[in-house]
């Protein structure tokens, strides 16, 4: 029998999922920004709650700027499932752009940085069919639910698949309102 890490982790510390604070800070540093995953499907009517945020920034410098600086305001962390109260890292323009995706742990809950969502060829792809929305005063985009389920099924994850056929079921029944002439 092994004995017991002395290392314990404060799982207490890591904060609880705060999306209002999330987008306060992200709005009041101007990073420009498309919300994906299931925040951005729950804002369009998908029922499965989620505890974290996942976004696709911008990548030019002067955006990567603001969201370092949103992020260091937030305390981002790196997040490892062994680490859960996440991993000091330096949070600048620079090291967010070496990255494909960052798993973060913030004062405003987990935040996932995905430059390139599986499926998405670019920001302005994903930016340009977005659905905008107006949350606590601020404006934002969210990626739409064809994006978001083409997304999810190049990336063919356990949980994207059962969140593609409640997807699929959402479009369906929006083009049956559109085929009828109802909003």
């Amino acid at each position: 029998m092994r004995a017991a890490s002395s290392r314990r982790h404060d799982v207490s510390s890591v904060a609880a999922f705060d999306p209002e604070r999330l987008l306060a800070v992200l709005a009041r540093h101007d990073v420009e920004f498309v919300l994906v995953g299931a925040l951005a499907a729950r804002l369009q009517g998908f029922p499965r709650l989620t505890a974290d945020a996942a976004l696709t920034p911008r990548d030019t410098r002067k955006n990567l700027e603001r969201l370092a600086s949103a992020l260091r305001e937030l305390d981002a962390r790196v997040f490892t499932e062994s680490v859960p109260e996440g991993l000091a890292f330096g949070c600048t323009a620079s090291a967010l752009g070496r990255a494909a995706l960052w798993n973060l742990v913030t004062g405003a809950g987990r935040v996932d940085i995905i430059f390139r969502p599986a499926g998405i060829a670019s920001y302005e792809e994903l930016r340009a069919g977005a659905v905008e929305f107006v949350v606590h005063d601020i404006t934002l985009y969210a990626a739409s639910l064809r994006d978001i389920l083409r997304s999810k099924e190049a990336a063919d994850r356990p949980q994207d698949r059962q969140d593609a056929i409640i997807l699929r079921e959402m479009l369906a029944a929006d083009d049956a309102a559109r085929d009828l002439g109802t909003p």
